[in-house]
C-alpha cells in the first residue's frame, strides 16, 4: 500500500516539478510577509507597510503580459526553459539586491526591487504552469499538481516563517534574504535538466497573434462562458472560510494569537500538503469529472468544522481537527483544479491560457473579503460557516452541466468548437475584452497614482468598479448563451 502512495514521486518528472515547484513559492513571502515583518522591525510606519501589499497585484494580473512568452523564444535552452532560465536569473539577482537594503534608508529602492522581483516571480509562474501543461500528459496531470503543491508549500513555509526565525536569532535580515537567494538555486538546476516540450503545430507569429489567438481559441469552444463561472465559482466556499480564518479563531472563539499560528500555519500546511498528494494518487484512478466532483464536495462539506467550532467550547484539539480537515480537502481540491487548468489549455497558448484562467480562480479568492466581512457582522461566526458550505453548490452545479465537455477533452485530447449564434458570443467577448482592459488601465493609473507621478484618485474606483461590470456582463451574457444551447442540444438529442 506505502509504495502505492509513493508511486506519485515515481513518475519521470517529478523531481523537476517539485524543485521548479520550490522556485515558484520562495519568492512570494519575500515580498509580501516576510518583507512587512522586516519593515515592522525597521520601524516604517503603518501606512508605507500597506502600500507595499499593492505588489502582490504582479500575481493577479499576469495574464497582461502572458503573451510575450507565448511569442518571443529566448535565444537559449527554447521557449520554455528559456523563459524559466531568465526569470530565475533575474529573481536571483532581484533577491541579493534587496539584500543590501535597508528599509528604513532605501526604501524608494526597495519598494522598486519588490516590484521586479513580484514580477519576476509572476512570470516564473506563467512559465512553469505552461511548461508543465505542456509536458505533462492528461493522466499525470493530478500527480504533477500534487507534486508541484509539495514544493510550492514547503518553499512558502522556508521563505516565510523559517526567514522570519532564522533572520531574529542568527543571520539578520540581510544575510536571510541572501540565504533565499542560495535557495533559488536547485530551481535553476532543475531547469537545466527539465526537457523542453515539442514545439506545437500552431505558435504565434507576431505579438497580435499572441494575444487574440489564444482568446479566440477558448471562447469559440462549446461551453466556454460555463467553463470559465466554473473556474471562478469552483472554490468559492473554500475561499469565503479561509478569509478569514485566523480572525475567527482568535476573535470569535477566543484562542491565541500563538495557538493560532502554530495549528494554522503549521498544521493546516501540513495537511493541505497531504491533501493534494492523496488528491494526486486517487486522480491516477479517477476520470477528471469525478474528481473534481467528489474533491469539490469534501471541500465544502469541510467547511462543516469550523461551524461546529463556533457552536461549541473551545479546546485546542477541536480546532486542529477542524483546521486539519478544511485544509486536507482543500488540497485534495486544489490538485483537481490545478488538473482541470491544464486540461483546458491548448499547448500552442498554453502560458496565456494558463495565466488568464488562474487569473480568474483568483477573483473569488481576493474579493471575497469584504463580502465575508460584511456576512460575519450581520449574521454571525455559526451561519457565516453555514453559508460557506453551500456557497461551493453553484460550482458542483456548473461541474455538472459541463460533464459531457470534460470528458471529451479528457478522453480525446480535443476541444469542440461551438456552432450556434456566433454574432451573440462575439458581443460577449467583445465586453470581456472591454473589462480587461479597463482593468488594466485601472491597474496602470494606480502604479502612477502610487508612485507620485500623477494624482487621479477620483478615477481609480469608477475605473475599477466599470472593468468588473463589463467582465462580470460579458460573463453572465455567456453563461446564458452556453445553458440555451446545452438545452437545445438537449432537445435535439432527444428528436
Amino acid at each position: 500500500m506505502t509504495s502505492h502512495y509513493l508511486r506519485i514521486f515515481t513518475q519521470r518528472n517529478a523531481a523537476v516539478l517539485l524543485l521548479l515547484g520550490f522556485a515558484s513559492g520562495l519568492p512570494l513571502a519575500l515580498t509580501a510577509g516576510t518583507l512587512q515583518a522586516w519593515m515592522t522591525v525597521e520601524n516604517v510606519d503603518l501606512k508605507t507597510i500597506g502600500f507595499f501589499s499593492l505588489v502582490g497585484q504582479a500575481y493577479v494580473f499576469k495574464f497582461l503580459w502572458s503573451p510575450m512568452m507565448d511569442r518571443y523564444t529566448p535565444p537559449i535552452l527554447g521557449r520554455r526553459r528559456g523563459w524559466l532560465l531568465v526569470t530565475q536569473l533575474a529573481l536571483i539577482g532581484g533577491i541579493i539586491a534587496m539584500g543590501f537594503m535597508q528599509p528604513s534608508r532605501d526604501l524608494t529602492l526597495l519598494a522598486a526591487l519588490a516590484v521586479l522581483v513580484a514580477f519576476c516571480s509572476a512570470s516564473q509562474d506563467i512559465v512553469f504552469d505552461a511548461w508543465k501543461t505542456d509536458v505533462l500528459p492528461p493522466e499525470e496531470r493530478g500527480s504533477g499538481a500534487a507534486i508541484t503543491v509539495l514544493g510550492y508549500r514547503l518553499a512558502m513555509l522556508i521563505s516565510g516563517g523559517l526567514a522570519l526565525w532564522i533572520a531574529d536569532r542568527y543571520l539578520g535580515w540581510q544575510a536571510t534574504y541572501w540565504l533565499m537567494a542560495l535557495l533559488m538555486v536547485p530551481g535553476l538546476i532543475a531547469t537545466l535538466l527539465a526537457k523542453e516540450p515539442v514545439a506545437p503545430a500552431r505558435e504565434p507569429h507576431s505579438l497580435r497573434q499572441a494575444v487574440t489567438f489564444p482568446l479566440k481559441d477558448f471562447f469559440r469552444r462549446n461551453n466556454a462562458w460555463l467553463l470559465i463561472t466554473l473556474i471562478i465559482l469552483y472554490k468559492l466556499g473554500d475561499a469565503f472560510a479561509a478569509s478569514l480564518t485566523t480572525t475567527f479563531l482568535i476573535r470569535g472563539v477566543g484562542f491565541s494569537a500563538g495557538d493560532v499560528g502554530l495549528v494554522n500555519k503549521t498544521l493546516g500546511l501540513l495537511a493541505t500538503i497531504i491533501g493534494a498528494l492523496y488528491g494526486g494518487v486517487l486522480m491516477q484512478r479517477l476520470s477528471l469529472f469525478r474528481a473534481l466532483m467528489i474533491f469539490g464536495v469534501l471541500q465544502a462539506v469541510s467547511n462543516f468544522a469550523y461551524w461546529l467550532l463556533a457552536v461549541t467550547p473551545p479546546h485546542l484539539w477541536s480546532m486542529a481537527s477542524a483546521v486539519f480537515i478544511e485544509n486536507l480537502c482543500g488540497g485534495m481540491g486544489t490538485a483537481a483544479f490545478v488538473a482541470l487548468l491544464m486540461t483546458l489549455c491548448n499547448k500552442s497558448f498554453s502560458a496565456t491560457q494558463f495565466a488568464l484562467l488562474s487569473a480568474l480562480s483568483a477573483v473569488g479568492r481576493v474579493y471575497v473579503g469584504p463580502a465575508a466581512g460584511w456576512l460575519v457582522e450581520m449574521w454571525g461566526w455559526p451561519t457565516f460557516y453555514a453559508f460557506t458550505v453551500f456557497a461551493g453548490v453553484p460550482g458542483l452545479l456548473l461541474l455538472w452541466l459541463c460533464r459531457g465537455t470534460l470528458h471529451s477533452m479528457q478522453q480525446s485530447g480535443e476541444f469542440v468548437m461551438r456552432s450556434l449564434w456566433p454574432q451573440a458570443y462575439r458581443w460577449t467577448v467583445r465586453l470581456f475584452s472591454i473589462g480587461c482592459g479597463l482593468l488594466a488601465l485601472w491597474l496602470l493609473a494606480l502604479a502612477l497614482n502610487a508612485s507620485g507621478v500623477v494624482q487621479i484618485d477620483a478615477l481609480l474606483t469608477p475605473m475599477f468598479e466599470a472593468g468588473m461590470a463589463f467582465a462580470l456582463l460579458a460573463v453572465a451574457l455567456g453563461v446564458i448563451l452556453d445553458s440555451l444551447a446545452l438545452k437545445k442540444a438537449a432537445r435535439e438529442n432527444l428528436g
